[in-house]
């Protein structure tokens, strides 16, 4: 008899954590071709799950029992050389869900590397900074392209999914944050995000933009200690929105340092998506939970 309670309780666990994967279309593109398989482990470097090869763009699914029409895409950041998959991806998702928002983690392409990319990456940032750059140019533009596919896929499947194809989200971390604004500055009236939130966004690898006529409302998160510098171009992102008369917040956090996602660190950087919560009931793009 214990056996089987056992048994059972392994296959709820195992379907609680099952979550709806879909491949999302693609273009190919010869310049980048990946000869190491997707990979999903623990790095030690980073204290985190990591994925790296995104080679096919995917959707993780995560929706919420009682959805309130609200999506948003949660886009992990890892300098686009991995994916900092739980912190700032799942978790992200289960607390969305949790306030009644379906989400979806978006796995964008990556650039191609051995088997341990955040061995990579780290290597190179202390070594040799400019061939990130080059690295990461030829791979920018396939990821932008997989978040917008990520919202058309949302908007065509809304009405199946109980969802709003008004209240889409973009919420990414990070090289996420970039993807994100890449996303923002190259839409088209279809793959329109209906509210974005770059969270400590990779700025410098955009470039100049331009903003867009009908730019969504926009969070922008950040923590003015963060040490790879992305506070100063964050507020400047703030900046420019105002200036141009379009919609935005901000929440410059003293102290948070720099991928700080879900993690726990006891600051008051802890509570940004509260503060993002509280936001999106603000500006009317979701709706409180019913107790």
């Amino acid at each position: 008899m214990k056996s089987l309670i056992l048994l059972t309780c392994i296959f709820t666990s195992m379907t609680v954590l099952a979550q709806k994967k879909v491949d999302l279309p693609y273009e190919t593109n010869s310049n980048v071709n990946w000869s190491t398989a997707e990979k999903e482990y623990y790095s030690d470097i980073w204290e985190t799950n990591v994925v790296t090869n995104v080679a096919i763009p995917r959707l993780e699914v995560f929706e919420a029992d009682q959805p309130n029409g609200t999506s948003v895409i949660v886009a992990p950041g890892g300098g686009l050389y991995g994916l900092s998959i739980n912190s700032e991806g799942r978790d992200v998702a289960k607390w969305l869900n949790n306030h009644g928002i379906t989400a979806f983690v978006l796995k964008y392409r990556l650039v191609p590397t051995l088997e341990d990319g955040i061995k990579e990456i780290t290597e190179e940032g202390t070594n040799n900074p400019a061939k990130i750059g080059e690295r990461v140019a030829p791979v920018l533009p396939l990821s932008i392209a997989d978040g917008l596919a990520a919202i058309t896929y949302i908007r065509t499947n809304a009405k199946a999914m109980k969802l709003d194809p008004n209240k889409i989200g973009f919420m990414g971390f990070s090289a996420g944050g970039a993807v994100t604004m890449g996303v923002t500055f190259n839409y088209t009236k279809a793959t329109r995000p209906d509210f974005i939130v770059p969270v400590y966004p990779w700025m410098n690898v955009i470039g100049e933009y331009k903003i867009p006529e009908d730019a969504p409302p926009m969070l922008v998160i950040c923590a003015s200690d963060d040490p790879l510098g992305l506070a100063r171009p964050s507020t400047i992102l703030y900046t420019d929105w105002v200036t141009s008369g379009k919609n935005a917040g901000i929440h410059m956090y003293s102290k948070g340092g720099h991928g700080f996602g879900m993690k726990k660190q006891q600051l008051a950087s802890d509570n940004w998506i509260e503060q993002f919560y509280a936001w999106a009931l603000t500006e009317g793009l979701t709706k409180p939970t019913l107790n």
